[in-house]
């Protein structure tokens, strides 16, 4: 394509460069989140005692949102392109709780007493994050389905590692940028992949900027000898606004790295978090109090799958399956029984007799239209619930609430030489790649996101992936 075809085909497709857009869309979000936490917390309180405060009330402290605004702001959260959801999640956590200490003190310092209004902001600020973040959600998935939000990005390289970037920014409601053009070396070749023109010229960079006003350029060609990256960073990309280098190794996996400056010399820095003691002891005490107190909750809700299972076939209650763990050691794993009781004896009879179904089964391990399954079954693998007798294999700590999933011997050459470094950790009732494809992702893409939840774990990440559980048992995607 040239470039005076690809302003026709650009100009007909979008009409704005800048984040205002999406920061302002996402504003609106985040006022309307607090407002809802503001409603549940006096709500409740009213609820209560419905003497000691007025529900509807609530409206009248809307004053109070710029405070909120100003502190999210403060802390990059606007227009939070590309933002880890760990990091948002963190952030809101400590903004939130920021501004409704500051409320509370506010009218303390005014009225020199603690009310039951006091008392609803209290209750506000734990319905204010998980509010928050639904809210934002939404807003994301509005805006990437009617292309209001995103700010266009032109990507350097069509090769792979370009094609990989393409791809995550196309299938991602969150990263902020959509690739309008592809510029490369190549003299000849395809003239788009996926939809997007490709130019091959990559020196038009500065022209691009001048007719379009296009900010953010994504630099995705590692293969490049490093004088002509320099000259090509002189000359084309430093046109824009900004920019981003994407190394060659990030086209494997996502690891994530900080920066370091060894007196000039440019270093990226990665470290295994769950190999540091104190972390694995936050993570100790997170799983031992999450599952002692949900254990409590759900008791009666146990019970009664319990009861379904012994009474819609013949057999136990619970099924234990050996799997291997932490650095490879065996252990049961318990769940639902959610099959037949002669489950191994009608699978290998199956193997047997539909090349088909045996090729599924090497694949993953599992089967989509699994005959073995009951018809209680099929419902608590639906909704994951069959997975819950796992609670105490944490309690014995042999798992943990987040982590890799625990697999079998089968399953240890599709993991290769990651098998090691995967399995540093306890597997986890769920995990990242759960949350992120569940059943329908490869164990390539497993790898990866394993990788990057070892690099990167922090609570926040562990708190996130577990809220991300509940949306996607939710609609049910991947589980079979």
């Amino acid at each position: 394509m040239t470039l005076p075809e690809f302003d026709d085909w650009y100009r007909t497709r979008y009409h704005r460069t800048s984040s205002a857009l999406t920061s302002t869309s996402l504003i609106f979000a985040d006022l309307i989140g607090v407002m809802l936490s503001f409603g549940a917390g006096f709500f409740l309180v009213n609820l209560y005692d419905i003497s000691a405060i007025n529900f509807k009330s609530f409206v009248t402290y809307w004053q109070y949102l710029p405070v909120f605004i100003l502190i999210f702001q403060f802390t990059n959260l606007y227009p939070g392109v590309s933002l880890a959801p760990s990091e948002e999640l963190r952030h809101f956590t400590v903004d939130s709780l920021l501004a409704h200490g500051g409320i509370i003190f506010s009218r303390y310092i005014e009225d020199q007493e603690f009310d039951a209004i006091s008392v609803a902001f209290i209750v506000s600020f734990f319905f204010s994050v998980p509010i928050l973040i639904i809210c934002r959600s939404l807003m994301h998935s509005v805006l990437s389905r009617t292309r209001l939000g995103g700010i266009p990005a032109v990507i350097y390289g069509s090769g792979s590692t370009g094609r990989l970037v393409i791809d995550r920014l196309l299938g991602s409601k969150r990263t902020g940028y959509i690739p309008v053009l592809i510029l490369d070396n190549e003299k000849s070749g395809a003239d788009e992949y996926r939809d997007i023109p490709i130019i091959h010229d990559t020196g038009v960079g500065p022209e691009i900027v001048k007719r379009f006003n296009i900010k953010m350029a994504i630099v995705a060609m590692p293969t490049l000898e490093q004088q002509e990256l320099a000259k090509l960073l002189n000359y084309s990309i430093s046109s824009f606004r900004y920019n981003v280098l994407i190394p060659d190794f990030f086209s494997a996996t996502n690891i994530w790295m900080s920066v370091r400056d060894f007196d000039g010399v440019l270093g990226f820095v990665t470290s295994h978090r769950l190999r540091m003691f104190w972390n694995l002891g936050i993570k100790r005490c997170m799983d031992l109090s999450l599952v002692i107190i949900g254990g409590i909750i759900l008791l009666p809700l146990l019970l009664f799958i319990a009861l379904l299972v012994k009474i819609s076939s013949p057999g136990p209650v619970l099924y234990g399956h050996k799997r291997l763990g932490q650095d490879g050691r065996h252990f049961t794993a318990y769940k639902f029984r959610s099959m037949v009781s002669d489950s191994g004896e009608r699978l290998k009879a199956l193997l047997d007799s539909d090349q088909e179904i045996r090729e599924e089964w090497e694949q993953n391990h599992k089967l989509k239209d699994d005959p073995r399954v009951t018809g209680i079954g099929k419902i608590l693998r639906r909704i994951s619930f069959d997975e819950f007798p796992q609670l105490i294999n944490i309690l014995k700590g042999e798992m943990s609430l987040v982590g890799p999933r625990p697999i079998v011997d089968d399953e240890v050459e599709k993991y290769g030489e990651d098998f090691k470094r995967i399995f540093s950790v306890k597997p986890g009732l769920t995990g990242l790649w759960q949350v992120s494809g569940r059943s329908d992702t490869d164990y390539a893409e497993r790898v990866s996101y394993d990788t990057y939840y070892l690099q990167s774990w922090s609570v926040w990440l562990d708190i996130w992936v577990l809220f991300k559980t509940f949306s996607v048992v939710i609609k049910g995607k991947g589980a079979y």
